[in-house]
């Protein structure tokens, strides 16, 4: 604003004998050039304000510093709304019909309307620009909350579901056993320590703290310590078959996921269940899981977001993944993830 204001006074006095009113014509000027402060939040009413004096008032005294105009130019079609577009685009063409009816040439009219055509083009690039920019930043924002709904759900909601069922059982065996209540609070008091150590984990991740980097991720052989004998019965038994070294930590972490989160669901849903298998089988082709109980299906009207969150994994590393009832009874989980998924 300071260098063209200075350069409006220079050419006032330098053209001061081809205007008829050089004075009045560096008024306007300075007048006008203040509306490009407001020309983000106000750029239609910024852009009249700055039109009016050089359009309407001193059409035969404009100097050449007045083209500071096109930066309004420029920030209506980059920050304002559909009204103001239409208005401003409008009250464009206007001016330069006026112009043209005063005597302007043809040649003027034409390089007035090519200059205000490369300015408005300007404006609506950047404008979708931006716009598109920021499509992709709530998509990432997206990807980022789903993949933490799904850690959150398969690694904290694991052990807090562990802490209920084993406070159940405590509460049922209580009167009988005290000392099966202790057993219980044991178990919870563990459950509990581990779950804050998971949540500490993400905390860091999310944090970006170096130390997080050092935390080693699960690996296929981590998925042993799911076998056990829960609280009721239930028996968890667990199978790795193939080479673990071969298999990328991401995706070692997400195999162990599944597994979990298979599990997990078995013992919270399943009715009457007795038996768990989980089978994990990691070849040439690729890392297959099979998750099997043998209880009775609780009916659920849409799958939760445990299945959901399982799915999503699968397929984020180009594998599929597929949960149901099986046709002698029970409900299996089977997940597929082929290396040319993660070949990347």
């Amino acid at each position: 604003m300071a260098l063209i204001a200075v350069l409006a006074v220079v050419e006032g006095v330098l053209r001061s004998a081809e205007l008829p009113q050089p004075l009045l014509a560096v008024i306007a000027v300075l007048a006008a050039l203040p509306t490009v402060l407001w020309r983000r939040i106000l750029p239609l009413a910024m852009l009249v304000l700055a039109m009016v004096p050089f359009t309407l008032l001193l059409p035969d005294s404009t100097l050449y510093t007045s083209l500071f105009v096109m930066v309004n130019v420029y920030a209506l079609f980059r920050w304002g709304s559909g009204r103001d577009l239409v208005l401003g685009s409008a009250a464009l063409a206007a001016s330069l019909g006026l112009t043209f009816v005063r005597g302007g040439g043809l040649e003027d009219l034409i390089g007035g309307f090519g200059l205000l055509v490369s300015v408005v083009l300007l404006g609506i690039t950047f404008r979708f620009r931006a716009a598109s920019r920021h499509r992709g930043l709530e998509r990432i924002r997206m990807r980022e909350r789903e993949h933490l709904a799904r850690d959150l759900h398969d690694t904290v909601a694991h052990h807090v579901s562990a802490i209920a069922i084993r406070a159940q059982a405590g509460l049922a065996v209580a009167p009988r056993d005290p000392r099966a209540a202790e057993d219980a609070l044991r178990v919870i008091e563990a459950e509990a320590a581990t779950t804050l150590s998971e949540l500490r984990s993400m905390v860091r991740v999310l944090r970006q703290d170096d130390a997080a980097e050092l935390a080693p991720s699960p690996r296929l052989g981590d998925i042993e310590q799911l076998a056990g004998t829960r609280p009721g019965g239930t028996t968890v038994s667990v199978t790795v078959e193939g080479d673990d070294s071969s298999i990328p930590p991401p995706v070692a972490a997400a195999v162990f996921r599944l597994a979990q989160e298979s599990v997990t669901n078995a013992l919270r849903h399943a009715r009457q269940v007795s038996r768990v298998d989980v089978l994990v089988v990691a070849d040439d082709g690729g890392v297959r899981v099979s998750v099997t109980n043998d209880g009775d299906l609780a009916a659920s009207p849409a799958p939760g977001f445990g299945i959901i969150g399982m799915m999503e994994r699968a397929a984020l590393l180009g594998g599929t993944c597929q949960a149901g009832p099986m046709s002698g009874g029970g409900w299996a989980v089977t997940a597929v993830l082929p290396r040319v998924g993660w070949a990347l």
